[in-house]
């Protein structure tokens, strides 16, 4: 089935203020204007946080991502983008007036923070659980990656190796880390995994939902991406996978890649030194297409096992649904009552967590998005969850690990939601 797809479709943060804001003098750009999707650095090296004050609406920040800036997050002075001296330039040609943003920490990523799980670390963590926890856990791997890691995937559920259990229970698919910078995505999936293990049997909550529920986590989908992030002393701001293309450029925004409507709507990047260069064609790295696979193997009998999913990322703290690709709510693939449910579900989460909730697009058109592909191919209620913080420059994706519990925790009550919705 998912070969049929890609072969169809080869042809084919939070909008509220932050204190300590300081605008300083435009800045000084003499390098060319050039097309949206050429110019993005492919790290954080040769490019800084500007702000872009007037994109305060969907089609304006769409022109904003347009020129190949970095998007980063919303506040009330403006987008907040990470750009190249020629993406400026873009900006300005198009009739913005980019200026120089402050942060309320260094501009610059910070050092490597040991609080965070490295690749190792988190397997450690996973073969420890279904060790620990054998008549609810099941692990496996959903495939390799580029570089030849294991995307390990773990199963909680009173029937965790079951598929033929009959009622069949509703599966519920959380997936962490398809950004490689956005390393607290994984401990939020780890949060998922050592809650409904640690507390099954105690917690009458978690113990139900584990009882009437099949739960897959996948805490690090870019593992390749993590790694080369936190390769040295400090992070990198790196983004996306680590498969190399030509031109010598690097990797593909995971995010950008999957095949439903992939590359429709000028809502990524054919340019491989873009940070949302959606790749060659869908699925052309073996991080998204195994992701697809294990998901297309839960049709059973015909039927969609699972029913709803959340994809973690950083920052904003927003929730988000589809569609990404176009502004029209219920466009061919959804009803009126099926959007419905995802503002009312979506709201639900936000109301738990204090984050915003919209449609994806409402931000800024987004194309071949993970959200889009599980339900317009899948049918699956799917919402991105931006994490803390709120705001911030290239900094904003490093928060301390002092936070790590609190935010993690923060999300609880959604998630829970979220599983009893999918019944």
């Amino acid at each position: 089935m998912l070969t049929r797809r890609l072969a169809r479709h080869r042809t084919a943060t939070l909008i509220a203020g932050i204190a300590g804001i300081a605008l300083l003098a435009p800045l000084a750009v003499t390098a060319d204007a050039t097309e949206a999707t050429h110019g993005q650095a492919q790290d954080s090296s040769g490019s800084e946080t500007v702000i872009v004050p007037g994109a305060d609406t969907p089609a304006e920040r769409t022109r904003v991502a347009r020129t190949g800036a970095d998007v980063l997050h919303m506040d009330r002075n403006g987008l907040v983008v990470h750009a190249t001296d020629r993406q400026v330039a873009g900006l300005r040609a198009r009739g913005f007036t980019p200026q120089r943003h402050q942060p309320l920490s260094a501009a610059a990523p910070p050092p490597v923070d040991d609080a965070y799980h490295t690749y190792d670390e988190m397997t450690a963590v996973l073969s420890d659980t279904a060790e620990d926890h054998p008549d609810i856990t099941e692990l496996t791997s959903v495939g390799t990656s580029y570089e030849g890691r294991d995307l390990p995937l773990i199963t909680i559920s009173d029937t965790p190796a079951q598929d033929s259990a009959e009622p069949a229970e509703p599966e519920v698919l959380f997936t962490c880390t398809m950004h490689a910078r956005e390393h607290l995505t994984t401990e939020m999936c780890l949060r998922i995994v050592t809650r409904f293990t640690s507390e099954y049997g105690t917690d009458p909550e978690v113990t139900e939902l584990v009882d009437e529920r099949t739960i897959h986590v996948l805490p690090m989908v870019n593992p390749d991406g993590a790694e080369y992030d936190v390769s040295g002393e400090r992070y990198k701001g790196w983004r996306k996978s680590r498969m190399p293309h030509y031109w010598g450029a690097v990797g593909t925004d995971l995010n950008r890649n999957w095949a439903y409507n992939w590359g429709c709507c000028s809502g990524s990047s054919g340019y491989p030194r873009s940070n949302t260069y959606r790749g060659p064609e869908p699925f052309s790295d073996p991080e998204t297409r195994v992701v697809a696979e294990f998901v297309e193997s839960r049709v059973v009998d015909g039927q969609q096992r699972i029913a709803a999913h959340i994809d973690f990322h950083s920052y904003g703290e927003l929730v988000l649904w589809p569609f990404g690709f176009t502004e029209a709510d219920t466009p061919d693939g959804m009803t009126e009552e099926e959007y419905q449910r995802f503002v009312d579900v979506g709201t639900a989460m936000a109301d738990t967590n204090a984050y915003e909730p919209m449609q994806s697009s409402d931000f800024y058109i987004t194309d071949g998005t993970v959200n889009d592909w599980m339900w317009g191919e899948h049918e699956i209620l799917s919402f991105t969850l931006e994490m803390y913080p709120s705001g911030g420059g290239i900094d904003g994706f490093y928060p301390p690990g002092s936070v790590i519990a609190e935010e993690t925790a923060r999300n609880d009550a959604a998630v829970d939601l979220l599983l009893r919705e999918a019944g």
